[in-house]
């Protein structure tokens, strides 16, 4: 038997009583329960506020790189489990869909891990709370967290809690797509090229920017497409140019 190393020592933010009320309440809605709170208040602290506050403390991206791992395997296994007779590739597709980061991100933000994260004054200010890239690496984080804290099996159940109605949306083509990838896979399929990306123009303050980009396969333009950064932009360009080749209909609004 191989014996772990132990739980290397964390440098977790204080968590007063104020703050212990917020954790707790959080537990709530998430339906769980730490042992050391302290694990939890880690997972939310954002590179972001580490960096501004005063005195040496951690922030939560070594927890997300390891609940990252974590949510593979549950995810990996489960699929595993109740499609036996799916190829692999068709695994690995679902399971794209399944953790990748609007998912997370929307999972998070029916937890309300929106409202505990810890972040600088910058990114607060810029809508940090908000980005999907954040809440989405702190769903990881805690999912590390508690890993870490009450075992694999919990964790395994907590994940697989939320992941299971992601996995049934996917399997029911009620899934939020991605058309950037399903784009590139058709246009190499069928003209052995990429499709090229490119920016229209960018209006707004710097807070409140919006983004136009075009996308164009072979000779011809789509698009504009149109979102508050650069990524969302293309998502909505590349859409645009999915239901313009296929014919299939795509949802504008996601």
């Amino acid at each position: 038997m191989v014996l772990l190393p132990k739980v290397p020592v964390l440098k977790t933010p204080s968590a007063d009583g104020e703050r212990k009320k917020e954790l707790q309440l959080f537990e709530k809605h998430a339906g769980i329960r730490f042992r050391k709170l302290d694990f939890l208040n880690l997972a939310f602290s954002h590179r972001s506020f580490s960096n501004e506050t005063t005195g040496n403390i951690d922030n939560n991206e070594k927890l997300e790189f390891l609940g990252d791992s974590v949510l593979g395997v549950v995810v990996s296994d489960y699929l595993f489990r109740i499609m036996p007779e799916r190829p692999e590739g068709e695994l690995a597709r679902i399971k794209s869909f399944v953790v990748s980061e609007e998912s997370l991100a929307g999972i998070a933000k029916t937890i309300k891990v929106d409202n505990y994260i810890l972040i600088g004054k910058g990114e607060e200010y810029s809508g940090g709370r908000s980005k999907k890239a954040i809440l989405a690496d702190c769903l990881e984080a805690i999912f590390g967290a508690y890993y870490l804290d009450s075992g694999f099996k919990n964790a395994q159940n907590f994940i697989l809690k939320y992941m299971i109605p992601e996995v049934n949306k996917v399997l029911e083509n009620k899934h939020r797509k991605d058309y950037k990838t399903l784009l590139q896979e058709l246009v190499q399929k069928k003209y052995k090229s990429y499709p090229k990306y490119s920016l229209v123009k960018k209006t707004g303050p710097d807070h409140d920017r919006t983004f136009w980009i075009e996308v164009k396969v072979k000779n011809e333009s789509y698009g504009p497409g149109q979102g508050k950064n650069k990524k969302e932009a293309e998502q909505r360009a590349a859409g645009l140019a999915f239901e313009s080749l296929t014919g299939e209909e795509v949802n504008h609004e996601e």
